[in-house]
């Protein structure tokens, strides 16, 4: 067992450190998170947008140990209530996962196991870290059910996933995630998928029961819409690495990385003509065996004419700790230029 080490001198309950992940591939070496740094506290949801690709799921599923040794390699610290995850072994991660860190999975028809009943899948987390016996795991398992709004929860207890709607599956994913009372929860796209309806309904579950458990949430998603109204930070990944950071209502607000601007710009709005195109990003996202040198977002950016260019090309932008982006224009710059031309744009 490792020794925990002692916490940073913030208050961060989860702190990652100069992340790096690395996959090894027939054609080459995938560096899919490169350099990533993130605190969060408890009681507190930090949301990581951007495109596939960006290495929003790996560092997640890094954090909960979930990554094959055999082909990948972890370097960095990740701390959990001062407990150093990087390197440790597989018993100790095993014994957190489902029971100090939990994860809410993209898609609960696959991560669901369609032999075994919801009433079964949430008391085996439950079982296995408190050695409750089956009768005291099912009644845990029906109030999870009914906490998480499945009506009947005594006899739905008892159906298989095929039985539940798409939004009563993700209830249950929430249910099993949270059975042991998690202290950081992960959720991973909880509302793909889903109508707006039900995903409003799954986004209100989660804050009520952050507000009763008091767990540290991150949440995974590509919508600024659902990041807008459920986060209290913001991260924005690009090519495996954060391109800015700070609270939702900065970011949002008054973005300074034309990355940001970007998928801004991307969303639909309801006060545009109904005939009136989508603005997407030129450009693909790089391919993380080989990406761009300098500033990974430079071969897709309009505004390299406002600097060095070659800057862009040679020379990697660092982010700031705390509010900022990893921008060579600067934040006065990015001030100026979304003030004056980005923010008319988006109305």
């Amino acid at each position: 067992m490792t020794t925990p080490t002692q916490p940073d001198e913030t208050d961060a309950f989860l702190s990652v450190t100069d992340l790096h992940v690395r996959f090894a591939t027939e054609d080459g070496v995938v560096k899919a998170v490169d350099g990533l740094s993130f605190d969060l506290e408890r009681g507190r949801t930090l949301g990581i947008v951007g495109e596939s690709g960006s290495g929003k799921s790996v560092t997640n599923l890094t954090v909960l140990g979930l990554h094959d040794p055999r082909t990948t390699t972890v370097t960095g610290t990740i701390h959990l209530d001062g407990q150093e995850l990087t390197g440790a072994p597989e018993r100790t991660l095993e014994r957190l996962r489902g029971n100090t860190m939990a994860m809410i999975f993209q898609d609960p028809l696959t991560a669901l196991s369609p032999y075994y009943t919801v009433g079964r899948q949430i008391a085996e987390p439950y079982r296995k870290h408190t050695g409750a016996s089956k009768r005291d795991a099912r009644l845990r398992a029906i109030e999870m059910l009914d906490k998480v709004g499945i009506p009947n929860p005594r006899l739905r207890v008892d159906d298989y996933p095929h039985q539940f709607s798409g939004g009563m599956r993700q209830r249950t994913m929430i249910a099993m995630a949270l059975v042991c009372d998690p202290d950081l929860l992960i959720a991973d796209e909880p509302t793909t998928a889903l109508d707006v309806t039900v995903q409003a309904q799954i986004l209100d579950l989660l804050k009520e029961l952050q507000q009763e458990f008091g767990s540290a949430i991150i949440l995974i998603t590509h919508d600024l819409g659902v990041v807008a109204n459920t986060a209290d930070d913001l991260l924005v990944m690009y090519a495996g690495r954060a391109v800015e950071r700070g609270t939702v209502r900065e970011v949002l607000r008054a973005p300074r990385h034309p990355y940001t601007w970007g998928l801004l710009g991307s969303m639909p709005r309801l006060s545009s003509a109904v005939d009136e195109p989508l603005n997407p990003i030129p450009g693909a996202p790089p391919s993380l065996l080989a990406p761009p040198p300098g500033c990974p977002f430079h071969p897709r950016c309009g505004y390299t004419a406002e600097v060095d260019g070659e800057r862009c090309s040679g020379i990697r932008p660092a982010l700031p700790e705390g509010r900022g982006a990893a921008c060579h224009l600067g934040a006065e710059r990015t001030r100026t230029l979304f003030t004056e031309q980005i923010k008319p744009r988006l109305g």
